[in-house]
């Protein structure tokens, strides 16, 4: 932030701002993070894993307003171009790639929603700066000044796209719809298959935070109850599936339970593929 008023550049300020709000959310994705990893008590019984997306969609939401405000401004320096200190920008603009350089590597091996997310940002950060000093290095040879603020909002842009995937995934989580590479489809036909199993309905799949996926179900079997209990849990277990509460009933059993979604689950997922 500083070097966009030492180099009166507004494509420093755009990858500037970035970097501040990466710096305020990282440093929130970090407690929510360790937050995410407490185990389940009595207040939280799933445990704490929605706080990974929570921290992942506020870091996105500071990313859109951020863009935004260097879109407005870039704009109007189109309109009214400013005169660029070049030899500074490119001074600063290879500190940035050297910094968020050591930053995406440092958070490269993360699996979370929101690990993800901040190592997405260190990335395009670098690709932000690279652009920075590209244009420059462009600028100072050629004089065409207004190649700055467009580069600010072809970053800007470009952070959108990125962050609109991102809350995408991350509301998606949220309201608790089907897991990523899970058909419920191909998981009933390969429960039905299962020696000793009659019938089963009442499947409901969703996830805790993109990566710990649950299940209930209601499984019909006259079999050992212990026996088909660890049988089906192993299968879903294999299917990405780690947390199953099972529901048994024998085959002269009513199920009491009304709206059994079965069938519309099968009919939607038929639909959807």
């Amino acid at each position: 932030l500083f070097g966009s008023f030492l180099t009166g550049s507004v494509s420093i300020a755009s990858d500037a701002l970035h970097d501040f709000a990466d710096a305020i959310t990282i440093g929130l994705s970090c407690f929510l993070e360790h937050k995410s990893n407490r185990q389940p008590d009595s207040v939280y019984t799933y445990g704490y894993r929605r706080y990974s997306v929570l921290a992942g969609l506020f870091t996105t939401l500071v990313l859109l307003i951020g863009s935004a405000v260097v879109i407005y401004h870039a704009v109007g320096r189109i309109v009214t171009p400013l005169a660029i200190h070049y030899d500074r920008m490119i001074f600063f603009g290879i500190l940035g790639i050297f910094f968020n350089g050591i930053a995406a590597f440092v958070t490269r091996e993360g699996h979370s929603v929101n690990q993800k997310a901040v190592n997405l940002h260190m990335l395009e950060d670098v690709w932000g700066w690279i652009a920075v000093l590209l244009g420059a290095v462009v600028m100072k040879f050629t004089g065409i000044s207004v190649i700055d603020p467009l580069l600010s909002v072809g970053v800007a842009l470009f952070l959108v796209v990125s962050a609109f995937k991102n809350m995408h995934h991350c509301l998606n989580i949220l309201l608790e719809k089907l897991p990523d590479g899970i058909c419920p489809e191909k998981l009933r036909a390969s429960i039905l298959q299962t020696e000793g199993v009659k019938n089963v309905h009442h499947i409901h799949l969703w996830s805790l935070d993109g990566i710990t996926n649950c299940a209930t179900l209601h499984l019909v079997t006259d079999e050992n109850p212990h026996h088909m209990k660890k049988v089906i849990k192993e299968l879903l277990h294999q299917n990405g599936i780690s947390h199953v509460t099972l529901e048994l009933e024998t085959s002269e059993e009513h199920c009491h339970e009304k709206n059994c979604v079965t069938q519309e689950i099968m009919a939607c997922c038929h639909h959807h593929h």
